[in-house]
C-alpha cells in the first residue's frame, strides 16, 4: 500500500521482501479469503500507548477507501459477523490486486532477497542485500511484528529501528489462544466444545465465541481478550450472558423439581453443562436449593473467573501488541521524528487491532500515509 501510493506520486520505488513471494500474511488470513477490513474501524478498536495515535491515519484512509478499490477490480465480497468483510473467492485476489496496483504505478518487487546491512549517512539510506547495494533518501519499515514466524515473520523490524534509536513497547503475542493449568486444567477435557460467552476484563469485554482446546481456551472471545491479559491476570467468562438477571430464581419458580444439570444442559453443550454443574457442587432438584445458592450460582455462572498461566505464543498469535514507539514518530506521516526520510508502518508500529479487519485496515492506512510523502 505504501509503495504504490508512493508509485503514484511519481517515487522510485522498491520493495524488498525476504519471503519467497509477497503477501503471504493475506494468503492465510480469513481461512484463506481474506478478512480485508471492517467497516466499524474506529480508533477505540486499537491497543496503543497512546490510544490517539491512529486517529490521523484511519480518518484519512478508511474501509470505504479500501473497498473502492476492491470493487474497481471487481473482487467480489461480502460482509459476515460484527462488520468483517471478506473475498467471496481467494485471499490470492486481494494479493493479486496489490500487485496490479504497484505495477500500475512502477514499483518494483523484490521477493526472496535477505537484508544483510542498513546504514544512514549524507542524507540518504543504504541498504546491502544478498545480491545488491542500494541507496535511497526514503526508508520504509514494513516489516511486520514476529507473530507466526512459520511464515517468516521475525522481530526485524524492532531490530531496525533500535539500530536508528527509535525507542521499542515491548511485544507480546496478541489475538492468541490462553492455556490454563491448576484448578482450570481440568475444562481441557472439554477440548473441541464450543459456546457463545462474555469474556471480560478489567479494560474490555467482548461477546463471541469461546472455543476450549487441549491446553486451554480460545475462540474469537479469547483471542479479542488475550490481547488485554498481561501474566497474572484474570479473565471473567459469562457462561449465559442471554440470561436476564434473576434467571435461575424464575427457573426453580417454574420447574421446581429440575436439576441445575438439566438447567444447564438446555442453555449451554451437554459436557460444558457437566463440567460446570461438577464444579458447583449442587445437586438435586432446584426447589432445594436456597434462593441464595442460586443466587450464588448466577453470579458465578456470570463471571466465572479463569487464571491463565500462559499464551500460546508467537507461533499461534494472529498479530503482535507492542512494537516501535509512536512517541517516536508523527502520527500524520509515520516518519521518525528524529530521524527525516524513516518511517514505520503497520504491524512494526506499536498499534493493534481488534480481531476482524481491523489489523490489516491499520495496515491499509497507515501505509497510505506513509506513501502520501515518504
Amino acid at each position: 500500500m505504501c509503495a504504490l501510493r508512493a508509485g503514484q506520486r511519481g517515487r522510485r520505488v522498491l520493495v524488498i521482501d525476504h519471503a519467497d513471494q509477497p503477501g503471504r500474511k493475506i494468503l492465510i488470513s480469513g481461512g484463506g479469503r481474506c478478512n480485508f477490513t471492517n467497516i466499524h474501524t474506529a480508533p477505540d478498536r486499537f491497543l496503543s500507548a497512546n490510544p490517539h495515535f491512529a486517529k490521523s491515519a484511519l480518518s484519512r484512509y478508511t474501509p470505504q477507501d479500501f473497498l473502492e478499490l476492491v470493487e474497481r477490480h471487481g473482487i467480489a465480497w461480502h460482509e459476515k459477523t460484527l462488520g468483517q468483510l471478506f473475498c467471496d473467492g481467494s485471499a490470492r485476489q486481494i494479493v493479486d490486486m496489490l500487485l496490479a496496483e504497484c505495477a500500475g504505478a512502477a514499483v518494483d518487487i523484490c521477493c526472496g532477497e535477505a537484508i544483510r546491512d542498513v546504514e544512514h549517512g549524507g542524507g540518504l539510506f543504504t541498504v546491502k542485500t544478498d545480491r545488491r547495494t542500494v541507496q535511497a533518501p526514503s526508508l520504509v519499515i514494513a516489516t511486520g511484528g514476529p507473530s507466526i514466524p512459520k511464515i517468516g515473520a521475525t522481530g526485524y523490524a524492532y531490530e531496525l529501528a533500535r539500530s536508528f534509536g527509535l525507542k521499542v513497547v515491548q511485544p507480546r503475542p496478541a489475538l492468541v489462544p490462553l492455556t490454563l493449568s491448576g484448578a482450570d486444567a481440568l475444562f481441557q477435557k472439554l477440548s473441541g466444545v464450543a459456546t457463545e460467552v462474555v469474556a471480560q476484563s478489567t479494560d474490555a469485554s467482548f461477546r463471541e465465541a469461546a472455543l476450549f482446546t487441549h491446553r486451554g481456551l480460545s475462540g474469537p472471545a479469547i483471542l479479542q481478550i488475550s490481547s488485554y491479559w498481561r501474566p497474572g491476570g484474570t479473565i471473567g467468562i459469562d457462561f449465559l450472558p442471554h440470561e436476564e438477571s434473576g434467571w435461575l430464581l424464575r427457573r426453580k419458580q417454574q420447574t421446581p423439581r429440575a436439576t441445575l444439570r438439566g438447567v444447564l444442559r438446555t442453555a449451554l453443550p451437554d459436557r460444558l453443562a457437566d463440567a460446570l454443574a461438577d464444579r458447583l457442587g449442587h445437586d438435586g432438584a432446584l426447589a432445594n436449593l436456597t434462593d441464595a445458592d442460586l443466587r450464588g450460582v448466577e453470579l458465578r455462572l456470570g463471571k466465572w473467573d479463569f487464571q491463565p498461566n500462559g499464551t500460546e505464543g508467537f507461533a499461534k498469535a494472529e498479530v503482535t501488541v507492542g512494537g516501535v514507539s509512536t512517541a517516536e514518530l508523527s502520527s500524520k506521516t509515520m516518519e521518525a521524528k528524529r530521524l527525516p526520510g524513516l518511517f514505520v508502518i503497520g504491524e512494526a508500529v506499536d498499534v493493534t487491532g481488534w480481531l476482524g479487519g481491523y489489523n490489516f485496515q491499520w495496515a491499509w492506512a497507515s501505509g497510505w500515509a506513509a506513501g502520501e510523502v515518504a
